[in-house]
């Protein structure tokens, strides 16, 4: 049974005295996959459902396990109720038990739980080989947190905004999408920008993503991506003052320069690291990623290198060493020289 399933099961029946969210990891796949808001939400709706709201102190009981003492969440768990019927016990961050080490008497209590209680474990990682893991699936209680998927995302987003007594049009979600990528933590929060943006109007179309969105800032990074692509070294080196000239940090806008190239290098290599990345980001990298190349990007990283080694040198001029890094990346390819200059022919 996996989060969506679970979600709707304890609308009728109360869940098993153990659950452990935790990430899922495809029969296939190279890497779990994870959304922690999907956890975070069941969690909320259990309490909603069974803990009266004026019991919440006396019934309710939350915990770090990097920072609980096992033994006390075992005698929390062992206590009965207080007018109230469950009592629930929360502890997040859970992947410490995967040390066997670290649970103390807690695998004891799994074997056996109390059938009052609701224990439910969240955890970020996991390893289905500990035995933590084994006993929480022997209670019957791991409820695998896979992201959701593009659709599936989009059905969120259109549910979460009806919420807020607004509808959405589909150009809308889709830039919503491509702008936050699938984490639902991050879809949320612009989901929160783009509503308040649109105050007391009833829908929210594509315009009003992009302008909610979007940050100047950001916005000058990716004029810098493209004049990047296109060779143009005047818009970039005058992109690359108006952000100076708006305040960031000179160390800032390198590490935008260096997330750019690794998304580039991700997008030209194809490596696993794209699913992860947003289809925005993938489109506005592209350019960059064709006009590098795969066998070229070292060169590109050891450009960035020696521009922070000179960063954190005394003494330097930081614009000017950025000025530097800024026109290297944005000299044509021999490629594209040979083709200007047929051009001017």
């Amino acid at each position: 049974m996996d989060i969506q399933e679970f979600a709707r099961s304890i609308e009728s029946a109360p869940p098993g005295p153990v659950t452990l969210f935790c990430p899922h990891k495809a029969p296939r796949a190279r890497e779990a996959s994870y959304e922690p808001l999907l956890a975070e939400r069941a969690i909320e709706r259990i309490v909603a459902l069974y803990v009266d709201p004026s019991m919440r102190d006396m019934a309710y009981n939350a915990y770090f396990a990097d920072e609980a003492d096992p033994a006390e969440v075992v005698s929390v768990a062992e206590t009965l109720p207080f007018l109230s019927e469950r009592r629930i016990v929360v502890v997040r961050r859970a992947e410490r038990y995967l040390a066997e080490s670290a649970c103390g008497p807690l695998l004891t209590y799994l074997g056996n739980p109390c059938a009052s209680t609701l224990l439910l474990f969240v955890a970020d990682t996991m390893d289905r080989r500990s035995r933590f893991y084994r006993a929480c699936d022997a209670a019957g209680g791991v409820v695998p947190c896979p992201q959701l998927r593009d659709a599936e995302v989009a059905l969120w987003i259109h549910a979460e905004v009806r919420a807020r007594g607004k509808e959405i049009h589909s150009a809308a979600v889709k830039s919503l999408a491509e702008r936050t990528g699938s984490r639902l933590g991050d879809v949320q929060n612009a989901i929160h920008l783009v509503c308040d943006y649109v105050g007391a109007k009833d829908s929210i179309e594509v315009e009003d993503v992009e302008t909610a969105c979007a940050d100047v800032a950001e916005e000058r990074v990716w004029t810098l991506t493209d004049a990047i692509a296109d060779s143009d070294v005047g818009t970039a080196l005058r992109t690359l003052r108006e952000l100076l000239d708006m305040g960031v940090n000179e160390f800032q806008i390198l590490g935008s320069l260096n997330w750019l190239l690794k998304s580039a290098y991700a997008v030209a290599a194809k490596t696993r690291g794209l699913p992860r990345m947003s289809s925005f980001v993938a489109r506005k990298v592209a350019p960059l990623a064709q006009k590098i190349g795969e066998e070229k990007m070292r060169d590109a990283f050891g450009i960035c290198m020696d521009t922070e080694i000179l960063l954190r040198s005394t003494h330097v001029d930081r614009a000017l060493a950025l000025e530097l890094l800024v026109t290297k990346l944005a000299a044509p390819t021999a490629r594209q020289a040979r083709a200007r200059q047929t051009a001017e022919r």
